[in-house]
């Protein structure tokens, strides 16, 4: 009796490479919202650290024993630092401890055995009082007091270690001062000794690693909305985020106030992580820089405020003096304060953003303003332009990208960007989205996408295995297409458990732990399994023919020797599918297979944080032609070894 024939077939050409696949194809998109720099990526565990928010005590709160008598008061005299006038002033009668506490964001998490950093500015106003630093448990336990004395009456930057008797997940820092008399307090901070490779001041070293593991290709910053500001007054100015921390000006995060249902009112942005530290990102994980400038328009969802074209002046200067930043010499300007704070070297830039999500004619003139002045100067840099949010949620959404595209194709940036904020289902169903896109325009960043469980901005969207596997199903068509989707990443990044604006994530964390979900396990799975070309595929048979339920997309490494195969099913059945690769008689009997699979409502979390991981087997009787069962639900790589 025959043997049954598989009823889908999967051919590979791989004597037939396509075009090459940029090596920034897969990356990251940071954004500050979820509370993802203070309070998450930037380490720093004091929120409120220079009493500059509007209320400026939010965050601290009074520690006044029932016997203790003094008082605390917000000076503006004399402060240690100009661009945040606010202080503290802390009056003690010695009849008790008298200070303050700070609550961090939403607690502070402290670990048993590691060291923390703490901080201050203080100045001595009168009599010879001490202050006490101490951090306390939720529950009110002691962890650890350091006494601190001999202050002056000018400004002393003032530090001590701390070290943790437990781990807590909500400590709190208490600054206390012992004995008569009145001290002026700024710049608190406290910051985790282990922080990514153990920098002064540095970021959350298990976020970090999260993701460098993704080995990303750019990174995308700093965002996103945030960049435009619901009024300009509110807009990312990256000079505003540079140079000594006690330079940097506050501004309030757009994402404080955007959602009714999940406002957060102590949602300000510090910026201890700001453009040095986002360069310098870039550089630690391997990714190229891609930072996005505000174009002179607010948020076209908020207030819609323009700049006048005849007053786009000192935006455009803005984005050239970020090129400086970057690249220029250390002799330059704003090289010079690159080198100053620690890097001499260029950061290696080649591309920029012009405005985030916005459309219309408005947007256009001033797109063109901009790449006069930036290609005048630097020929040689890439720039980006927008095709406004997703097409189903902003006004008018497919005729203003069809005009965008229209501009796009007569004024030739070098990368457009789309971004897709859809049901699961349509990630699966636009797989080949970009089969027959036209080939002669600019190339295409696909720079946020992330499928929605429930709706966009619903707050009961989930980071489940339907989503990510209907990404996956979406990536496939991306990679097949990589000679016109040169880059592509999902958002938003980071979401923290307590202080979330927006979901899905594809990281989340509170103050101890970060978890990768599934979308990042699927984003994992392409970002480290890239390739160098594209290998065309060609499905057929059953339902290939029909609802397809199986995608698919192949590349070669050419540094492996390997051909990597990159199937998703999305059915309910496992499908044994016969594997034909053309052009490759001389294949390794055994490989490499990696896969991802579990229900579909399925979802990691901080008890189970690898529910939804990837699990890799070796794959015996590889050939020519040979077959292969893919599991129900799943995402699955092939690593395929080609003799020499």
């Amino acid at each position: 009796m025959e043997k049954a024939q598989p009823a889908l077939r999967l051919s590979i050409a791989a004597d037939k490479p396509g075009a090459r696949i940029s090596p920034a194809m897969w990356g990251i998109f940071f954004e500050d919202i979820n509370f993802g720099a203070d309070g998450g990526l930037c380490a720093e565990l004091v929120k409120n650290r220079s009493f500059e928010f509007p209320e400026p005590l939010m965050g601290w709160s009074k520690i006044s024993p029932s016997h203790a008598r003094g008082q605390l008061s917000i000076q503006h005299d004399g402060p240690f630092a100009p661009a945040n006038p606010n202080y503290l002033r802390i009056e003690s009668r010695a009849t008790a401890p008298f200070g303050v506490a700070n609550e961090g964001f939403r607690g502070m998490g402290v670990r048993q055995g590691e060291a923390y950093h703490f901080s201050a500015h203080i100045r001595n106003v009168s009599g010879s009082p001490s202050v006490r630093v101490a951090l306390y448990s939720a529950q009110g336990h002691l962890l650890d007091s350091v006494q601190l004395q001999g202050f002056s009456s000018d400004w002393k930057k003032c530090t001590a270690v701390l070290n943790p008797q437990s781990t807590d997940a909500k400590a709190r820092l208490y600054v206390l001062v012992d004995g008569e008399g009145v001290v002026d307090v700024d710049l608190v901070s406290l910051f985790p000794e282990h922080t990514w490779r153990n920098r002064i001041g540095g970021l959350r070293a298990d976020m970090v690693q999260l993701l460098a593991d993704l080995k990303p290709g750019f990174l995308r910053f700093p965002g996103g909305c945030i960049v435009e500001g619901s009024v300009l007054d509110y807009r990312y100015q990256w000079k505003n985020t540079v140079g000594p921390v006690e330079d940097r000006k506050l501004v309030i995060n757009r994402w404080n106030y955007e959602f009714l249902h999940r406002p957060a009112p102590d949602y300000y942005q510090s910026f201890a992580l700001g453009f040095f530290e986002f360069f310098q990102l870039c550089e630690d994980i391997g990714a190229q820089p891609l930072p996005i400038v505000n174009c002179g328009m607010a948020c076209q969802f908020n207030s819609c405020e323009l700049v006048p074209l005849d007053q786009l002046g000192s935006y455009v200067q803005d984005a050239l003096d970020l090129i400086e930043f970057a690249d220029g010499p250390a002799d330059s300007t704003w090289g010079k304060l690159r080198a100053q704070m620690g890097h001499p070297e260029p950061f290696n830039m080649n591309m920029i953003g012009v405005g985030n999500e916005q459309w219309g004619p408005q947007y256009v003139e001033r797109y063109n303003v901009f790449a006069a002045a930036i290609k005048a100067k630097h020929p040689e840099m890439k720039l980006v332009a927008a095709t406004g949010s997703d097409a189903t949620i902003f006004p008018n959404g497919k005729a203003e990208i069809e005009y965008l595209w229209s501009e796009w194709r007569a004024l030739e940036p070098e990368i457009v960007d789309e971004h897709f904020y859809r049901y699961p289902e349509w990630f699966a169903e636009n797989a080949n989205l970009y089969d027959s896109y036209d080939r002669n325009g600019p190339r295409l960043l696909v720079g946020e996408y992330a499928a929605q469980s429930v709706g966009v901005a619903s707050p009961d969207n989930r980071n489940n295995w339907k989503t990510a596997l209907s990404e996956a199903a979406f990536m496939t068509g991306l990679e097949r297409n990589a000679d016109l989707v040169v880059m592509s990443c999902y958002a938003p990044l980071f979401g923290h458990k307590e202080a979330w604006q927006w979901t899905p994530n594809l990281i989340w964390c509170d103050n101890l732990c970060v978890y990768g979900t599934p979308n990042y396990y699927v984003q994992k799975a392409f970002s480290t399994n890239r390739g160098d070309v594209i290998l065309p595929v060609h499905l057929s048979g059953g339902e290939a023919d029909s609802q397809p339920s199986c995608f698919a997309s192949a590349t070669r490494d050419e540094a492996a020797g390997e051909i990597i195969v990159k199937v998703v099913n999305t059915g309910a059945e496992r499908i044994t599918a016969g594997l034909t690769i053309n052009g490759a008689s001389q294949l390794k009997s055994t490989g490499l297979a990696m896969t991802l699979s579990g229900e579909l409502a399925a979802e990691n979390s901080l008890e189970e944080p690898r529910k939804i991981a990837p699990v890799s087997a070796t794959v015996a009787g590889v050939k020519p032609e040979f077959t292969y069962t893919f599991e129900p639900y799943s995402l699955t790589v092939l690593r395929l070894g080609e003799r020499a």
